[in-house]
């Protein structure tokens, strides 16, 4: 398929700038087979969802990845987005800084008042850079301090400044293991209380874990999407979450992938009989249509962004005509888009 036909007219108005609180969005119901498209709240996911049924969630942790420096000799104000840890023991960081221009090898960034500084070592690509932290201590008081001096890293497209509230907000209540810089957007309509008379039900949770990195938000400048290449996210999948899975598949249950993170993160280990296995590494994996899915039989996602490559793994997923109506439905109805908008339930 081509980038062009992911393009569509999304009113800026739409894309939410505030979180609904937790569990109180609209839901969208897609169901693949009948063609048809229901209008209800997050509430009522409860209803398609049994006893044996399985839901994978994404148990990543966001972390203050968005720091602010100053250039030592002039001053100047540089935004550090810290991308992923390279290597712990050297404190080796790869980073996206803004204004890149100012930015050169050797460059040193200080931290507000903090003993936190930074040395540019070498240029990745025109906003990327490798910096190593010049810091006297542990890994645990080194992320201590990131976590005091960062800020919480909400996609620009939330057109807003960052506030205390999106700390909590902008993280799931089952988030654990910290590596993400952009949250599993399909997992903060849960709460605690869900979850619970889910379990009840006898509805099992699968927690996988893959650190969102920013290339889920990155552009697609590519019309013909196999030539497209998607940044590599670290991921892992226990023996215990693919036994879970496994035994949903094996008594023909419903499986459904928690976000486009847990969908990619299934899809990136089945085994030769269409089965999940553990694993621990990386995955640059990029699914857009046609693709037949191996694992999950149903997805709930938020709604996203033109020519994004997660509306093309939704429609990957839910068949391109229908997730394409169901997005005009979407614009027509004022359901809200992007990390804190509404949700979408395809089965």
């Amino acid at each position: 398929m081509k980038l062009s036909e992911f393009k569509f007219d999304l009113p800026e108005s739409l894309i939410a700038k505030y979180p609904t609180e937790r569990g109180d969005s609209r839901l969208m119901v897609v169901d693949r087979k009948t063609k048809q498209i229901e209008h209800k709240m997050f509430a009522d996911i409860l209803n398609y969802f049994d006893d044996g049924d399985v839901m994978v969630i994404n148990n990543t942790k966001v972390f203050p990845a968005r720091l602010y420096g100053n250039k030592e000799k002039t001053g100047a104000k540089i935004e550090v987005f810290l991308l992923r840890e390279l290597n712990r023991e050297m404190k080796l960081w790869d980073v996206l800084v803004d204004p890149a221009r100012k930015i050169r090898v050797g460059n040193k960034l200080y931290f507000g008042d903090s003993d936190l500084v930074a040395e540019v070592i070498d240029n990745t690509t025109s906003r990327g850079r490798t910096i190593r932290f010049l810091f006297d201590g542990s890994h645990e008081e080194f992320m201590k301090a990131i976590d005091e001096l960062g800020e919480t890293p909400l996609p620009r497209e939330i057109k807003r400044k960052t506030e205390d509230a999106d700390r909590d907000r902008y993280q799931t209540v089952f988030a654990e293991h910290v590596g993400a810089v952009a949250a599993p957007t399909a997992g903060l309509h849960f709460t605690k209380a869900m979850m619970k008379r889910m379990e009840i039900k006898g509805v099992h949770f699968a927690p996988v874990t893959l650190h969102v990195g920013l290339g889920t938000f990155r552009q697609v400048d590519v019309e013909d999407l196999t030539k497209h290449k998607t940044d590599s996210e670290n991921y892992r999948i226990t023996e215990d979450a693919a036994r879970i899975v496994n035994e949903a598949l094996d008594n023909t249950r419903r499986v459904c992938a928690i976000g486009t993170t847990s969908l990619k993160a299934l899809e990136s280990s089945v085994s030769a009989n269409s089965r999940l296995k553990p694993v621990e590494g990386w995955t640059d994996k990029f699914i857009f249509p046609p693709y037949e899915f191996k694992i999950a039989n149903s997805l709930l996602t938020n709604f996203h962004l033109p020519e994004s490559i997660l509306i093309m793994m939704t429609s990957a997923f839910g068949g391109y005509d229908l997730v394409m109506k169901a997005y005009e439905s979407a614009i027509k109805e004022k359901y809200r888009f992007f990390s804190y908008g509404d949700a979408m339930l395809i089965i």
